[in-house]
C-alpha cells in the first residue's frame, strides 16, 4: 500500500508568498517598461527636469488623485528647503544690435503724403526739417555668371621648333570641370554646414535660375573636394594626438550598399576631438572595437568616452576618463519613470552640485592648474558623498529596475569618473564631443544616407574640417577658398601647413 505525506502548510504558504513577491516584481518591471516606452515616444527629450512635474504626471495612465496630492506636498517641501544650485549669471543686455558698418548703405527716402507737403493755412510748401531713420537688412537672390577662361597662346616668329607657348592652367578643385572652385565650395558649405541636400540645391538652381545641373555631377565634385581634404585631416590627427587628451563618441551613418531593398547598412561615424580644438571623424562600416583600435593606435594619453565596451583595452598608454553626463542620464530617466520617488531627484541634485563647481570655474576663467585646485577643494568631498549615497541606494532596491541599472552604471564607471579630479585640463563630461555630433546628425536627417561606402571616408574628411573650423571660429568659406584649389599640387610633406589650426596661425601672423 502506497503511503502519502501531507504537504507542510507553512511551507506552502511560504512558497505562495515568495511567488507573490516574484509576480509583483515582474509587474513592477513591466509597468516601468511601459512608462519608459511612453516617455521615449511621447515624453520630453531634454534631460533638464523642471520642478513642475504636475502636467506630465496628470497625463500618465494609472495615476491616482492621492499620488498627485503626494507630489504636490513633495514639491512644496522641496520649494521650502531647496538644495544648493549653480548661480545663474544675469546677462547684460546691450539693446538692439546695430547692423555691421561694413555693409553697404543704400538710402531710400519716403516722401510725406501730398496733403502734408503744404501748409493748410497759407498753402506754402512745408520745409524738410529731418528724417525718421531706421535700418533694415536686405537680401538679394544669389547671382550666377559664367567665367570664360581664355588662356593666351603665343607662337614662335623665327624658330619653328619652339612650338606654341600657352598660359598655365589655373588651379581647380576638379580639373577641366565646368564647375568653378567657388561653386563647388559653396555647394559643399551648403550641404555640410547648412545641411542642404544636393538634390535641393539642384532644384533651386533649376527653379530660380534656370540652370540644369546633374546631381551626380555636383555630388562627385563635392566628394572630390573631400578626397583632397583627406591628407589635411590626417595631419590634423597628429595635432590631436599631440595634445594627449581625446574625447570620443559615435553615431550611425548609413550608406547605400545594394545589400538589400528597403534599408541601408548600419555604418558609423566615430568622432575623436579635443574640447574647443581639433576634430577628426572616422567612418567605419561597423561599431566594433576594430575601428577605435585602429584609429587610436599609437595614442598615449587620456581618452574620455562613455561606457561602451568597444573603447576598452585599446592600448597600454591610454588612461580612460568617464563621462558624468552619461552617469547622470540614467537617473534622469529613472526620475521620469517614477516622478513620486524622491531618490532619483536627490541624486540628480547631487550631480548638479558638481556641475555648479564647473560653472563657477568657467565664470572665473580658471586655467587648468587653478581649476584642478578648485576641484580638489570643492568636488572631491561631493564625489565621495555621492558614491556613498549610490552604494546605499543600490543596497536597498532590487536589481533590474531603471534606478538599479543607473546605480550599477555609475558605480561601474566610478574610477573613470573620478579621473577629472586629477587633471584640470579634462572636462567633467563628454558634452563637447556630443555637441560636435549634432551638426552631423542634423545633416543626416536631411540627406538621409551616404551614397556608397567609398564615399564615407570623404564625407568624414569634410565633416572634420567643418567642425574644426567651427570650434576654432574660422570662416569655413574663406579657409576652403584659400586651401582647396592648392591641394592638388601641394607637396604631401608640407600638408600640415594647411590644417585649420596652422592656417589660422598664419592668418594671425600676416595681420
Amino acid at each position: 500500500m502506497q503511503s502519502t505525506t501531507a504537504a507542510d502548510p507553512a511551507q506552502v504558504l511560504a512558497n505562495l508568498q515568495a511567488e507573490l513577491v516574484r509576480l509583483r516584481r515582474i509587474i513592477e518591471l513591466k509597468d516601468e517598461q511601459i512608462r519608459s516606452l511612453n516617455l521615449r515616444f511621447f515624453g520630453p527629450k531634454s534631460e533638464k527636469l523642471s520642478n513642475a512635474q504636475m502636467t506630465l504626471m496628470l497625463q500618465e495612465i494609472s495615476l491616482s488623485v492621492g499620488e498627485v496630492d503626494q507630489e504636490a506636498q513633495r514639491l512644496q517641501a522641496q520649494k521650502d528647503n531647496p538644495l544648493p544650485r549653480a548661480k545663474q549669471p544675469r546677462p547684460n543686455h546691450q539693446g538692439r544690435e546695430r547692423l555691421p558698418e561694413s555693409l553697404e548703405r543704400r538710402e531710400e527716402i519716403i516722401p510725406c503724403c501730398p496733403e502734408d507737403c503744404r501748409c493748410p493755412k497759407c498753402g506754402g510748401e512745408r520745409p524738410i526739417i529731418g528724417y525718421e531713420t531706421r535700418e533694415e537688412l536686405v537680401c538679394e537672390p544669389a547671382t550666377f555668371w559664367v567665367r570664360v577662361i581664355k588662356r593666351e597662346k603665343r607662337g614662335s616668329h623665327c624658330e619653328e621648333e619652339q612650338g606654341v607657348a600657352t598660359a598655365p592652367v589655373p588651379a581647380q578643385i576638379v580639373p577641366k570641370s565646368k564647375l568653378s572652385s567657388e561653386f563647388i565650395i559653396e555647394a559643399l558649405v551648403r550641404k555640410y554646414q547648412e545641411h542642404l541636400p544636393v538634390y535641393r540645391q539642384c532644384a533651386t538652381l533649376a527653379d530660380d535660375h534656370g540652370i540644369e545641373l546633374s546631381r551626380k555631377t555636383l555630388s562627385e565634385a563635392i566628394l572630390t573636394a573631400g578626397a583632397l581634404l583627406a591628407p589635411v585631416v590626417k595631419a590634423q590627427k597628429k595635432e590631436l594626438f599631440a595634445g594627449g587628451y581625446v574625447q570620443a563618441d559615435e553615431t550611425t551613418m548609413p550608406p547605400q550598399t545594394g545589400e538589400g531593398t528597403g534599408h541601408n547598412h548600419r555604418a558609423f561615424m566615430w568622432e575623436y576631438s579635443r574640447p574647443g580644438g581639433v576634430t577628426v571623424f572616422d567612418f567605419q562600416m561597423g561599431r566594433g572595437r576594430a575601428g577605435p583600435a585602429e584609429f587610436l593606435k599609437g595614442f598615449v594619453g587620456k581618452l574620455q568616452c562613455d561606457g561602451y565596451g568597444a573603447y576598452n583595452e585599446l592600448g597600454e598608454g591610454i588612461v580612460y576618463v568617464g563621462c558624468m553626463a552619461h552617469a547622470r542620464r540614467g537617473f534622469v530617466e529613472a526620475a521620469k519613470l517614477a516622478p513620486l520617488d524622491p531618490v532619483p531627484r536627490e541624486i540628480i541634485e547631487r550631480f548638479g552640485q558638481l556641475y555648479a563647481v564647473e560653472q563657477e570655474a568657467r565664470e572665473q576663467r580658471l586655467d587648468p592648474v587653478q581649476r584642478l585646485a578648485f576641484r580638489q577643494a570643492q568636488s572631491v568631498a561631493m564625489m565621495a558623498a555621492l558614491k556613498a549615497r549610490l552604494v546605499e541606494v543600490r543596497a536597498q532596491i532590487a536589481p533590474g529596475c531603471k534606478l538599479a541599472r543607473a546605480c550599477d552604471y555609475a558605480l561601474g564607471q566610478w574610477s573613470r569618473l573620478e579621473e577629472y579630479l586629477r587633471d584640470g585640463l579634462i572636462e567633467i563630461d563628454n558634452n563637447w564631443c556630443e555637441g560636435g555630433m549634432r551638426p552631423l546628425v542634423l545633416g543626416r536627417k536631411n540627406w538621409l544616407h551616404i551614397g556608397s561606402p567609398e564615399a564615407g571616408p570623404k564625407v568624414a574628411a569634410i565633416a572634420s574640417i567643418v567642425e574644426t573650423c567651427r570650434r576654432l571660429e574660422i570662416n569655413l568659406r574663406a579657409y576652403l577658398r584659400d586651401v582647396l584649389p592648392r591641394l592638388g599640387d601641394w607637396p604631401i610633406n608640407r600638408v600640415a601647413e594647411l590644417t585649420p589650426t596652422a592656417w589660422k596661425a598664419a592668418q594671425s601672423k600676416n595681420t
